[in-house]
């Protein structure tokens, strides 16, 4: 790579076969990353068999949804994890295929890379009242884990945490995504010592910003958009990071890969 920094993207794929029609996989290679967590990636086992177990070199581990074309995460990496977790909630959310986790322990340190999807509330309340369980379960779990490790959480939060994370804010107050509850809950995870990451690095930035935009109307084109995507770390990882970029160069599904680089190793 020509660097010992650790290169770290997120992306919601958004279906991993659509991505894949539309080079997400050339664009890894280019770009050399040591890891990629994704979301969303819309398929079974039997699906990802023979064709995405792997990408752009990188071994895949993977939470598949029970409803087929619905949700699922997974970390791609080059290196060799010491343990891998498969979920965090028995009771309701592993169903719908949220979260995993790769730990790389060694006898100096515990880390982990952790690819988490948290729900989306916009479709009726039904699933609003579903991402507020789910962040009453995600926090606590988070707090437990940064008791004992270190880690970064790549993943489609489906909130706007400010004002300057999305364009049109205003119009927005009411809806899911930006609800007070949902931005106290970011507030509270960051007051706890999490660090939002790209923040960390882009304190100040709004328009360049944006990670997801709407497919309706000219969304995209007129960059009406919103950050969804995150890097939440703990500090003794996520202070060391040293670069970001949010590519829009091309356009692999409804949102932008985040990358970071980190000045560590595993």
């Amino acid at each position: 790579m020509g660097n010992s920094l650790f290169k770290l993207t997120s992306l919601n794929l958004n279906g991993i076969r659509s991505a894949s029609t539309k080079g997400v996989e050339p664009w890894l290679e280019e770009q050399a990353v040591d890891c990629i967590c994704v979301q969303e990636i819309k398929a079974q086992a039997p699906d990802m068999a023979g064709k995405f177990e792997t990408l752009a070199g990188l071994k895949g581990y993977f939470q598949f949804a029970e409803k087929k074309g619905y949700s699922g995460v997974g970390v791609y990496t080059r290196h060799e994890p010491s343990d891998v977790v498969i979920g965090f909630d028995p009771e309701e959310f592993d169903a719908e295929g949220r979260y995993v986790e790769l730990r790389f322990d060694t006898p100096k340190h515990k880390r982990s890379l952790i690819s988490a999807y948290f729900p989306s509330g916009s479709s009726g309340e039904d699933r609003q009242l579903a991402k507020y369980r789910f962040l009453a379960k995600m926090a606590p779990h988070l707090q437990a884990l940064k008791a004992q490790r270190d880690f970064v959480l790549c993943a489609d939060v489906n909130i706007a945490h400010q004002e300057e994370d999305l364009k049109n804010w205003k119009g927005n107050l009411k809806n899911s995504g930006f609800l007070p509850p949902e931005r106290a809950w970011v507030t509270a995870l960051l007051a706890q010592g999490v660090v939002d990451v790209y923040r960390h690095l882009q304190p100040d930035t709004t328009d360049a910003c944006y990670t997801w935009w709407s497919n309706r109307g000219q969304a995209y084109a007129n960059n009406v958009g919103w950050r969804l995507d995150y890097h939440l770390a703990t500090p003794t990882l996520g202070l060391l990071a040293k670069s970001e970029a949010i590519y829009k160069g091309q356009k692999f599904s409804d949102h932008a890969p985040i990358t970071v680089e980190y000045d560590w190793a595993l």
